[in-house]
Protein backbone atom coordinates (compact mmCIF):
# COMPACT_ATOMS: atom_id res chain seq x y z
CA UNK A 1 0.00 0.00 0.00
CA UNK A 2 1.20 3.48 -0.92
CA UNK A 3 2.34 5.70 1.97
CA UNK A 4 -0.85 7.66 2.64
CA UNK A 5 -1.39 10.01 5.52
CA UNK A 6 -2.69 7.65 8.20
CA UNK A 7 -4.97 8.03 11.18
CA UNK A 8 -4.59 5.11 13.57
CA UNK A 9 -7.69 4.14 15.55
CA UNK A 10 -7.03 2.04 18.64
CA UNK A 11 -10.08 -0.08 19.42
CA UNK A 12 -11.03 -0.47 23.08
CA UNK A 13 -14.22 -2.38 22.27
CA UNK A 14 -16.64 0.33 21.17
CA UNK A 15 -19.54 -0.66 18.95
CA UNK A 16 -18.77 2.49 16.95
CA UNK A 17 -15.08 1.87 16.15
CA UNK A 18 -15.71 1.03 12.50
CA UNK A 19 -17.86 4.15 12.24
CA UNK A 20 -14.93 6.30 13.40
CA UNK A 21 -12.78 4.76 10.66
CA UNK A 22 -15.46 5.40 8.06
CA UNK A 23 -15.85 9.05 9.10
CA UNK A 24 -12.10 9.59 8.72
CA UNK A 25 -12.06 7.97 5.28
CA UNK A 26 -15.09 9.97 4.19
CA UNK A 27 -12.98 13.05 4.90
CA UNK A 28 -10.35 11.78 2.43
CA UNK A 29 -7.84 10.44 4.96
CA UNK A 30 -6.78 6.80 5.24
CA UNK A 31 -7.65 5.20 8.59
CA UNK A 32 -6.53 1.93 10.12
CA UNK A 33 -7.88 0.08 13.17
CA UNK A 34 -5.69 -1.85 15.62
CA UNK A 35 -6.91 -3.66 18.76
CA UNK A 36 -5.91 -2.21 22.13
CA UNK A 37 -3.73 -5.31 22.59
CA UNK A 38 -1.44 -4.20 19.75
CA UNK A 39 2.27 -3.85 20.46
CA UNK A 40 4.45 -0.75 20.42
CA UNK A 41 6.08 -2.00 17.22
CA UNK A 42 2.69 -2.37 15.52
CA UNK A 43 1.78 1.19 16.47
CA UNK A 44 5.09 2.52 15.15
CA UNK A 45 4.85 0.44 11.96
CA UNK A 46 1.49 2.05 11.20
CA UNK A 47 3.36 5.39 10.97
CA UNK A 48 0.34 7.35 12.23
CA UNK A 49 0.00 11.07 11.59
CA UNK A 50 -2.73 11.18 14.25
CA UNK A 51 -4.30 8.72 16.71
CA UNK A 52 -7.90 8.30 17.86
CA UNK A 53 -8.73 6.26 20.97
CA UNK A 54 -12.18 4.66 20.72
CA UNK A 55 -14.76 4.18 23.42
CA UNK A 56 -15.22 0.87 25.21
CA UNK A 57 -17.37 -1.01 27.74
CA UNK A 58 -14.78 -1.37 30.54
CA UNK A 59 -14.11 0.81 33.59
CA UNK A 60 -10.69 2.44 33.40
CA UNK A 61 -8.38 1.25 36.17
CA UNK A 62 -10.38 -1.88 36.99
CA UNK A 63 -8.53 -5.25 36.89
CA UNK A 64 -8.28 -6.49 33.32
CA UNK A 65 -9.38 -3.19 31.79
CA UNK A 66 -7.41 -2.11 28.68
CA UNK A 67 -4.60 0.38 29.26
CA UNK A 68 -2.91 2.97 27.08
CA UNK A 69 0.42 1.98 25.58
CA UNK A 70 3.03 4.68 26.41
CA UNK A 71 4.16 4.85 22.77
CA UNK A 72 0.85 6.55 21.85
CA UNK A 73 1.95 9.68 23.70
CA UNK A 74 5.64 9.32 22.88
CA UNK A 75 5.12 9.67 19.12
CA UNK A 76 4.21 13.34 19.47
CA UNK A 77 1.25 13.14 17.04
CA UNK A 78 -2.19 14.66 17.79
CA UNK A 79 -4.43 12.40 19.87
CA UNK A 80 -8.23 12.39 20.24
CA UNK A 81 -9.80 10.32 23.02
CA UNK A 82 -13.47 9.39 22.77
CA UNK A 83 -15.46 8.30 25.87
CA UNK A 84 -13.30 5.47 27.31
CA UNK A 85 -10.44 7.10 25.42
CA UNK A 86 -10.98 10.35 27.33
CA UNK A 87 -11.02 8.61 30.69
CA UNK A 88 -7.94 6.58 29.74
CA UNK A 89 -6.01 9.73 28.82
CA UNK A 90 -6.97 11.35 32.13
CA UNK A 91 -6.01 8.26 34.13
CA UNK A 92 -2.68 7.80 32.29
CA UNK A 93 -1.65 11.46 32.54
CA UNK A 94 -2.34 11.89 36.27
CA UNK A 95 -5.98 12.95 36.37
CA UNK A 96 -8.70 11.39 38.52
CA UNK A 97 -11.89 9.47 37.71
CA UNK A 98 -15.10 8.96 39.60
CA UNK A 99 -18.63 7.59 39.27
CA UNK A 100 -21.06 10.07 37.74
CA UNK A 101 -23.90 11.22 39.98
CA UNK A 102 -26.12 10.99 36.92
CA UNK A 103 -25.28 8.51 34.20
CA UNK A 104 -25.83 9.77 30.66
CA UNK A 105 -26.89 7.44 27.87
CA UNK A 106 -28.26 8.88 24.66
CA UNK A 107 -28.88 12.51 23.75
CA UNK A 108 -27.47 15.31 25.88
CA UNK A 109 -27.00 19.04 25.34
CA UNK A 110 -23.37 20.13 25.16
CA UNK A 111 -22.27 23.66 26.04
CA UNK A 112 -18.81 24.71 24.75
CA UNK A 113 -16.90 26.49 27.55
CA UNK A 114 -13.61 27.57 26.03
CA UNK A 115 -11.93 28.07 22.68
CA UNK A 116 -10.80 24.72 21.38
CA UNK A 117 -9.56 23.46 18.03
CA UNK A 118 -12.43 20.96 17.88
CA UNK A 119 -15.06 23.71 18.05
CA UNK A 120 -13.80 25.77 15.08
CA UNK A 121 -16.71 26.70 12.83
CA UNK A 122 -19.26 25.44 15.36
CA UNK A 123 -19.59 28.53 17.54
CA UNK A 124 -20.55 28.85 21.19
CA UNK A 125 -24.18 27.73 20.97
CA UNK A 126 -25.32 24.56 22.72
CA UNK A 127 -25.90 21.50 20.56
CA UNK A 128 -26.95 17.86 20.87
CA UNK A 129 -24.40 15.07 21.39
CA UNK A 130 -24.66 11.32 21.96
CA UNK A 131 -23.47 10.26 25.40
CA UNK A 132 -22.70 6.81 26.81
CA UNK A 133 -20.94 6.77 30.18
CA UNK A 134 -21.27 5.92 33.83
CA UNK A 135 -17.88 7.13 35.06
CA UNK A 136 -16.39 10.57 34.50
CA UNK A 137 -13.19 12.57 34.79
CA UNK A 138 -13.31 14.42 38.12
CA UNK A 139 -9.85 16.02 37.94
CA UNK A 140 -8.00 16.90 34.76
CA UNK A 141 -4.32 16.12 34.25
CA UNK A 142 -1.90 19.01 34.40
CA UNK A 143 -1.91 21.17 31.28
CA UNK A 144 -5.53 20.43 30.33
CA UNK A 145 -8.43 22.90 30.11
CA UNK A 146 -12.12 22.08 30.38
CA UNK A 147 -13.70 22.85 27.01
CA UNK A 148 -17.33 21.74 27.35
CA UNK A 149 -19.97 20.60 29.84
CA UNK A 150 -23.54 19.31 29.97
CA UNK A 151 -26.24 19.91 32.58
CA UNK A 152 -25.18 16.78 34.51
CA UNK A 153 -21.51 16.57 33.53
CA UNK A 154 -19.19 19.45 34.47
CA UNK A 155 -16.33 17.99 32.41
CA UNK A 156 -17.63 16.73 29.07
CA UNK A 157 -14.51 17.63 27.04
CA UNK A 158 -10.94 18.72 27.75
CA UNK A 159 -7.86 19.67 25.79
CA UNK A 160 -4.15 20.23 26.09
CA UNK A 161 -3.68 22.49 23.07
CA UNK A 162 0.11 22.67 23.51
CA UNK A 163 0.49 18.89 23.13
CA UNK A 164 -2.49 18.58 20.74
CA UNK A 165 -4.28 16.09 22.98
CA UNK A 166 -8.08 16.32 22.91
CA UNK A 167 -10.74 14.31 24.67
CA UNK A 168 -14.54 14.19 24.58
CA UNK A 169 -16.97 12.21 26.71
CA UNK A 170 -19.44 11.79 23.83
CA UNK A 171 -19.43 10.14 20.39
CA UNK A 172 -18.76 12.64 17.57
CA UNK A 173 -18.78 9.80 15.02
CA UNK A 174 -22.51 8.96 15.30
CA UNK A 175 -25.10 10.86 13.30
CA UNK A 176 -27.04 11.70 16.49
CA UNK A 177 -24.25 14.13 17.46
CA UNK A 178 -24.72 17.51 15.83
CA UNK A 179 -21.52 18.96 14.35
CA UNK A 180 -19.80 15.59 14.78
CA UNK A 181 -18.42 15.58 11.24
CA UNK A 182 -17.13 19.12 11.74
CA UNK A 183 -15.32 18.11 14.94
CA UNK A 184 -13.64 15.11 13.31
CA UNK A 185 -12.57 17.19 10.33
CA UNK A 186 -11.26 19.92 12.64
CA UNK A 187 -9.11 17.27 14.31
CA UNK A 188 -7.86 15.95 10.97
CA UNK A 189 -7.24 19.20 9.09
CA UNK A 190 -6.90 22.09 11.58
CA UNK A 191 -5.20 20.25 14.43
CA UNK A 192 -3.26 17.44 12.70
CA UNK A 193 -2.69 19.46 9.53
CA UNK A 194 -3.46 16.53 7.23
CA UNK A 195 -4.23 16.82 3.54
CA UNK A 196 -6.70 14.65 1.65
CA UNK A 197 -4.90 11.91 -0.23
CA UNK A 198 -7.20 8.87 0.16
CA UNK A 199 -9.19 8.50 -3.06
CA UNK A 200 -10.35 5.45 -4.95
CA UNK A 201 -8.34 6.56 -7.96
CA UNK A 202 -5.12 6.55 -5.95
CA UNK A 203 -6.12 3.21 -4.42
CA UNK A 204 -6.66 1.62 -7.85
CA UNK A 205 -3.28 2.82 -9.15
CA UNK A 206 -1.52 1.40 -6.10
CA UNK A 207 -3.49 -1.88 -6.08
CA UNK A 208 -2.75 -2.52 -9.76
CA UNK A 209 0.98 -1.92 -9.26
CA UNK A 210 1.02 -4.21 -6.23
CA UNK A 211 -0.89 -7.00 -8.01
CA UNK A 212 1.53 -6.91 -10.95
CA UNK A 213 4.53 -7.10 -8.65
CA UNK A 214 3.03 -9.87 -6.50
CA UNK A 215 1.83 -12.10 -9.34
CA UNK A 216 4.98 -11.80 -11.44
CA UNK A 217 4.71 -14.32 -14.28
CA UNK A 218 2.40 -16.70 -12.41
CA UNK A 219 -1.29 -17.32 -12.96
CA UNK A 220 -3.96 -16.34 -10.41
CA UNK A 221 -7.30 -18.08 -9.77
CA UNK A 222 -10.37 -16.32 -8.41
CA UNK A 223 -13.66 -17.83 -7.29
CA UNK A 224 -16.21 -15.64 -9.04
CA UNK A 225 -19.74 -15.45 -7.65
CA UNK A 226 -21.15 -12.35 -9.32
CA UNK A 227 -21.26 -10.54 -5.96
CA UNK A 228 -19.75 -7.09 -5.58
CA UNK A 229 -16.50 -8.13 -3.84
CA UNK A 230 -15.41 -10.85 -6.26
CA UNK A 231 -16.62 -8.78 -9.22
CA UNK A 232 -14.45 -5.79 -8.28
CA UNK A 233 -11.46 -8.06 -7.58
CA UNK A 234 -11.92 -9.58 -11.05
CA UNK A 235 -12.09 -6.13 -12.70
CA UNK A 236 -9.06 -4.87 -10.79
CA UNK A 237 -6.89 -7.93 -11.49
CA UNK A 238 -8.03 -8.15 -15.11
CA UNK A 239 -6.76 -4.60 -15.53
CA UNK A 240 -3.53 -5.44 -13.67
CA UNK A 241 -2.48 -8.85 -15.02
CA UNK A 242 -4.86 -9.57 -17.92
CA UNK A 243 -4.62 -13.19 -19.17
CA UNK A 244 -2.81 -14.35 -16.02
CA UNK A 245 -6.14 -14.12 -14.17
CA UNK A 246 -8.43 -17.16 -14.33
CA UNK A 247 -11.92 -16.68 -12.88
CA UNK A 248 -13.77 -19.84 -11.88
CA UNK A 249 -17.55 -19.49 -11.76
CA UNK A 250 -19.10 -22.57 -10.17
CA UNK A 251 -22.73 -22.81 -11.23
CA UNK A 252 -24.32 -24.64 -8.30
CA UNK A 253 -27.89 -24.58 -9.59
CA UNK A 254 -28.77 -22.60 -6.47
CA UNK A 255 -28.72 -19.12 -7.98
CA UNK A 256 -31.53 -16.67 -8.67
CA UNK A 257 -33.67 -16.39 -11.82
CA UNK A 258 -31.41 -16.42 -14.92
CA UNK A 259 -28.50 -15.33 -12.70
CA UNK A 260 -25.86 -17.71 -14.04
CA UNK A 261 -26.50 -16.62 -17.62
CA UNK A 262 -26.54 -12.94 -16.62
CA UNK A 263 -23.26 -13.21 -14.71
CA UNK A 264 -21.47 -14.89 -17.63
CA UNK A 265 -22.89 -12.39 -20.15
CA UNK A 266 -21.98 -9.40 -17.97
CA UNK A 267 -18.37 -10.46 -17.54
CA UNK A 268 -17.94 -11.15 -21.24
CA UNK A 269 -19.37 -7.70 -22.00
CA UNK A 270 -17.55 -5.59 -19.43
CA UNK A 271 -14.28 -7.51 -19.24
CA UNK A 272 -13.48 -8.60 -22.80
CA UNK A 273 -10.82 -11.30 -22.96
CA UNK A 274 -11.35 -12.42 -19.35
CA UNK A 275 -10.44 -16.07 -18.74
CA UNK A 276 -13.78 -17.22 -17.37
CA UNK A 277 -14.19 -20.89 -16.48
CA UNK A 278 -17.93 -21.59 -16.22
CA UNK A 279 -18.29 -24.92 -14.41
CA UNK A 280 -21.84 -26.31 -14.58
CA UNK A 281 -22.24 -28.45 -11.48
CA UNK A 282 -25.99 -28.26 -10.80
CA UNK A 283 -26.52 -32.03 -10.85
CA UNK A 284 -23.73 -32.61 -8.32
CA UNK A 285 -25.05 -30.06 -5.82
CA UNK A 286 -28.74 -30.94 -6.12
CA UNK A 287 -27.97 -34.64 -5.93
CA UNK A 288 -26.04 -34.25 -2.69
CA UNK A 289 -28.73 -31.98 -1.20
CA UNK A 290 -31.61 -34.35 -1.95
CA UNK A 291 -33.68 -34.98 1.18
CA UNK A 292 -31.44 -32.84 3.43
CA UNK A 293 -33.42 -30.49 5.70
CA UNK A 294 -30.96 -29.40 8.38
CA UNK A 295 -29.58 -25.94 7.44
CA UNK A 296 -26.12 -26.55 8.87
CA UNK A 297 -25.84 -29.82 6.98
CA UNK A 298 -26.90 -28.01 3.80
CA UNK A 299 -24.14 -25.45 4.28
CA UNK A 300 -21.50 -28.13 4.86
CA UNK A 301 -22.55 -30.10 1.77
CA UNK A 302 -22.48 -26.98 -0.40
CA UNK A 303 -19.17 -25.77 1.05
CA UNK A 304 -17.41 -29.12 0.60
CA UNK A 305 -18.85 -29.58 -2.90
CA UNK A 306 -17.75 -26.10 -3.92
CA UNK A 307 -14.21 -26.76 -2.72
CA UNK A 308 -14.12 -30.04 -4.61
CA UNK A 309 -15.28 -28.47 -7.88
CA UNK A 310 -13.11 -25.36 -7.53
CA UNK A 311 -10.03 -27.40 -6.63
CA UNK A 312 -10.47 -29.71 -9.63
CA UNK A 313 -10.86 -26.78 -12.04
CA UNK A 314 -7.94 -24.86 -10.54
CA UNK A 315 -5.66 -27.88 -10.95
CA UNK A 316 -6.48 -27.96 -14.66
CA UNK A 317 -4.84 -24.54 -15.08
CA UNK A 318 -1.06 -24.43 -15.47
CA UNK A 319 1.37 -22.28 -13.50
CA UNK A 320 -1.10 -21.22 -10.78
CA UNK A 321 0.63 -19.79 -7.72
CA UNK A 322 -1.97 -17.40 -6.27
CA UNK A 323 -5.56 -17.43 -5.06
CA UNK A 324 -7.36 -14.07 -5.23
CA UNK A 325 -10.08 -13.35 -2.67
CA UNK A 326 -12.59 -10.57 -2.13
CA UNK A 327 -11.67 -10.07 1.52
CA UNK A 328 -12.75 -6.59 2.70
CA UNK A 329 -11.71 -4.58 5.75
CA UNK A 330 -14.64 -5.60 8.01
CA UNK A 331 -13.61 -9.25 7.40
CA UNK A 332 -10.11 -8.39 8.66
CA UNK A 333 -11.40 -6.49 11.69
CA UNK A 334 -13.91 -9.21 12.63
CA UNK A 335 -11.11 -11.76 12.89
CA UNK A 336 -10.17 -10.26 16.26
CA UNK A 337 -11.94 -8.54 19.13
CA UNK A 338 -10.68 -5.42 20.86
CA UNK A 339 -8.92 -7.61 23.42
CA UNK A 340 -7.30 -9.81 20.81
CA UNK A 341 -9.66 -12.80 20.96
CA UNK A 342 -10.60 -14.30 17.59
CA UNK A 343 -14.30 -13.74 16.85
CA UNK A 344 -14.41 -15.75 13.64
CA UNK A 345 -12.07 -16.95 10.96
CA UNK A 346 -12.67 -15.57 7.51
CA UNK A 347 -12.65 -17.87 4.49
CA UNK A 348 -13.90 -16.21 1.32
CA UNK A 349 -14.23 -19.44 -0.62
CA UNK A 350 -15.06 -21.75 2.25
CA UNK A 351 -11.52 -22.75 3.18
CA UNK A 352 -9.68 -24.24 0.21
CA UNK A 353 -7.64 -27.41 0.80
CA UNK A 354 -4.04 -27.11 1.89
CA UNK A 355 -3.02 -29.25 -1.08
CA UNK A 356 -3.52 -26.24 -3.34
CA UNK A 357 -0.62 -24.47 -1.60
CA UNK A 358 -1.48 -21.07 -3.05
CA UNK A 359 -0.48 -17.65 -1.76
CA UNK A 360 -3.24 -15.08 -1.29
CA UNK A 361 -3.86 -11.91 -3.24
CA UNK A 362 -6.45 -9.76 -1.45
CA UNK A 363 -6.52 -6.34 -3.13
CA UNK A 364 -9.64 -5.12 -1.28
CA UNK A 365 -8.62 -6.00 2.27
CA UNK A 366 -8.13 -2.30 3.13
CA UNK A 367 -11.60 -1.23 1.94
CA UNK A 368 -15.07 -0.90 3.42
CA UNK A 369 -18.04 -2.07 1.32
CA UNK A 370 -18.99 1.43 0.15
CA UNK A 371 -15.38 1.96 -0.97
CA UNK A 372 -15.47 -1.33 -2.89
CA UNK A 373 -18.51 -0.06 -4.78
CA UNK A 374 -16.74 3.25 -5.47
CA UNK A 375 -13.77 1.31 -6.90
CA UNK A 376 -16.14 -0.71 -9.09
CA UNK A 377 -17.68 2.43 -10.55
CA UNK A 378 -14.21 3.96 -11.02
CA UNK A 379 -13.21 0.85 -12.98
CA UNK A 380 -16.19 1.32 -15.29
CA UNK A 381 -18.45 -1.44 -13.99
CA UNK A 382 -22.18 -0.81 -14.56
CA UNK A 383 -24.44 0.13 -11.67
CA UNK A 384 -26.45 -3.08 -12.00
CA UNK A 385 -23.33 -5.05 -11.06
CA UNK A 386 -21.97 -2.61 -8.48
CA UNK A 387 -25.25 -2.23 -6.59
CA UNK A 388 -26.42 -5.84 -6.61
CA UNK A 389 -27.86 -6.93 -3.29
CA UNK A 390 -25.73 -9.35 -1.21
CA UNK A 391 -26.38 -13.03 -1.89
CA UNK A 392 -25.36 -15.87 0.47
CA UNK A 393 -22.72 -18.38 -0.55
CA UNK A 394 -25.11 -21.38 -0.17
CA UNK A 395 -27.53 -19.57 -2.48
CA UNK A 396 -31.24 -20.39 -2.56
CA UNK A 397 -30.63 -23.62 -0.62
CA UNK A 398 -30.96 -21.65 2.62
CA UNK A 399 -33.98 -19.72 1.35
CA UNK A 400 -35.84 -22.92 0.53
CA UNK A 401 -36.52 -23.96 4.11
CA UNK A 402 -36.54 -27.72 4.54
CA UNK A 403 -35.67 -30.11 1.72
CA UNK A 404 -34.26 -28.65 -1.50
CA UNK A 405 -35.61 -29.86 -4.82
CA UNK A 406 -35.62 -28.48 -8.37
CA UNK A 407 -39.38 -27.95 -8.11
CA UNK A 408 -39.18 -25.94 -4.89
CA UNK A 409 -36.20 -23.95 -6.22
CA UNK A 410 -38.19 -23.10 -9.36
CA UNK A 411 -41.10 -21.85 -7.24
CA UNK A 412 -38.84 -19.67 -5.11
CA UNK A 413 -36.97 -18.30 -8.13
CA UNK A 414 -40.17 -16.97 -9.68
CA UNK A 415 -41.37 -15.44 -6.42
CA UNK A 416 -37.98 -13.86 -5.76
CA UNK A 417 -37.80 -12.57 -9.34
CA UNK A 418 -41.03 -10.66 -8.75
CA UNK A 419 -39.57 -9.15 -5.56
CA UNK A 420 -36.49 -7.96 -7.48
CA UNK A 421 -38.60 -6.55 -10.34
CA UNK A 422 -40.88 -4.58 -8.04
CA UNK A 423 -38.06 -3.22 -5.88
CA UNK A 424 -36.34 -1.96 -9.02
CA UNK A 425 -39.43 -0.54 -10.74
CA UNK A 426 -40.49 1.38 -7.62
CA UNK A 427 -37.01 2.76 -6.87
CA UNK A 428 -36.67 0.79 -3.64
CA UNK A 429 -33.85 -1.50 -4.79
CA UNK A 430 -31.18 1.13 -4.09
CA UNK A 431 -32.90 2.32 -0.92
CA UNK A 432 -32.66 -1.01 0.94
CA UNK A 433 -29.67 -3.21 1.82
CA UNK A 434 -31.25 -6.47 0.75
CA UNK A 435 -34.61 -7.84 -0.33
CA UNK A 436 -35.64 -11.41 -1.16
CA UNK A 437 -38.25 -14.14 -0.81
CA UNK A 438 -38.13 -17.24 1.39
CA UNK A 439 -40.11 -20.41 0.67
CA UNK A 440 -41.49 -21.82 3.92
CA UNK A 441 -41.98 -25.55 4.59
CA UNK A 442 -45.66 -25.27 5.33
CA UNK A 443 -48.97 -24.98 3.52
CA UNK A 444 -52.06 -22.99 4.39
CA UNK A 445 -55.70 -22.95 3.36
CA UNK A 446 -56.78 -20.41 0.74
CA UNK A 447 -59.53 -19.68 -1.74
CA UNK A 448 -58.67 -19.11 -5.39
CA UNK A 449 -61.31 -18.99 -8.12
CA UNK A 450 -64.03 -20.10 -5.69
CA UNK A 451 -62.03 -23.26 -4.96
CA UNK A 452 -60.33 -24.23 -1.73
CA UNK A 453 -56.53 -24.41 -1.93
CA UNK A 454 -53.86 -25.82 0.33
CA UNK A 455 -50.60 -24.37 -0.90
CA UNK A 456 -47.24 -22.85 0.03
CA UNK A 457 -46.31 -19.71 1.97
CA UNK A 458 -43.65 -17.20 0.91
CA UNK A 459 -42.08 -14.76 3.37
CA UNK A 460 -40.61 -11.44 2.23
CA UNK A 461 -37.38 -10.36 3.92
CA UNK A 462 -36.43 -6.75 3.08
CA UNK A 463 -33.99 -4.98 5.38
CA UNK A 464 -31.96 -1.82 5.84
CA UNK A 465 -28.37 -2.10 7.03
CA UNK A 466 -24.90 -0.59 6.66
CA UNK A 467 -22.66 -3.63 7.02
CA UNK A 468 -25.05 -6.54 7.79
CA UNK A 469 -23.81 -6.69 11.39
CA UNK A 470 -27.16 -5.20 12.43
CA UNK A 471 -30.30 -4.71 10.35
CA UNK A 472 -33.85 -3.45 10.61
CA UNK A 473 -36.86 -4.37 8.50
CA UNK A 474 -37.62 -1.90 5.74
CA UNK A 475 -40.83 0.14 6.00
CA UNK A 476 -41.96 -0.30 2.41
CA UNK A 477 -45.14 1.55 1.36
CA UNK A 478 -48.33 -0.49 1.56
CA UNK A 479 -48.93 -0.24 -2.17
CA UNK A 480 -45.48 -1.73 -2.95
CA UNK A 481 -46.04 -4.66 -0.58
CA UNK A 482 -49.56 -5.11 -1.95
CA UNK A 483 -48.29 -5.32 -5.53
CA UNK A 484 -45.51 -7.79 -4.63
CA UNK A 485 -47.97 -10.01 -2.77
CA UNK A 486 -50.64 -9.86 -5.46
CA UNK A 487 -48.20 -10.68 -8.25
CA UNK A 488 -46.62 -13.63 -6.40
CA UNK A 489 -49.99 -15.20 -5.59
CA UNK A 490 -51.31 -14.60 -9.11
CA UNK A 491 -48.21 -15.53 -11.11
CA UNK A 492 -46.45 -18.25 -9.10
CA UNK A 493 -48.21 -21.58 -9.14
CA UNK A 494 -48.38 -23.27 -5.74
CA UNK A 495 -48.32 -20.15 -3.52
CA UNK A 496 -51.46 -18.80 -1.87
CA UNK A 497 -50.07 -16.68 0.98
CA UNK A 498 -47.35 -14.00 1.37
CA UNK A 499 -46.15 -12.74 4.77
CA UNK A 500 -43.74 -9.92 5.68
CA UNK A 501 -40.88 -10.44 8.14
CA UNK A 502 -40.78 -7.48 10.57
CA UNK A 503 -37.98 -8.70 12.86
CA UNK A 504 -34.66 -6.90 13.29
CA UNK A 505 -31.10 -8.22 13.63
CA UNK A 506 -30.48 -8.89 16.45
CA UNK A 507 -32.33 -10.88 17.74
CA UNK A 508 -33.13 -12.40 14.34
CA UNK A 509 -30.68 -12.88 11.47
CA UNK A 510 -31.14 -11.52 7.96
CA UNK A 511 -31.29 -14.99 6.41
CA UNK A 512 -33.78 -17.51 7.78
CA UNK A 513 -31.31 -20.41 7.76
Amino acid sequence: MKEHRTVLIIDFGSQYTQLIARRVREAGIYSRILPCTCTADQIREAKPDAIILSGGPDDVGEPGAPTLHPVVLELGVPVLGICYGMQLLAHTLGGELGVSHTREYGRATLAPQANCGLWQGIGEKEFTVWMSHGNTVTKMPQGFTATACTKDLPLAAMADEARKIYAVQFHPEVHHTENGTCMIQNFLFRIAGLEKDWTMTSFIDTAIAQAKAQAGNSNVVLGLSGGIDSTVVAALLHKAIGPQLHCIFVDTGLMRHNEAEEVVAAFKKYMPGLNLHHVKAQDLFLGRLAGVENPEEKRKIIGHSFIEVFDKEAHSIENVAFLAQGTVYPDVIESYSAKGVVIKSHHNVGGLPETMKLSLIEPLRELFKDEVRAVGLELGLPEELVWRHPFPGPGLAIRVLGAVSEERLATLRLADHIVQQELRSTGWYRKVWQGFAVLLPLQTVGVMGDARTYENVVALRIVNSVDAMTADWARLPDDVLDRISSRIISEVKGINRVVYDISSKPPSTIEWE
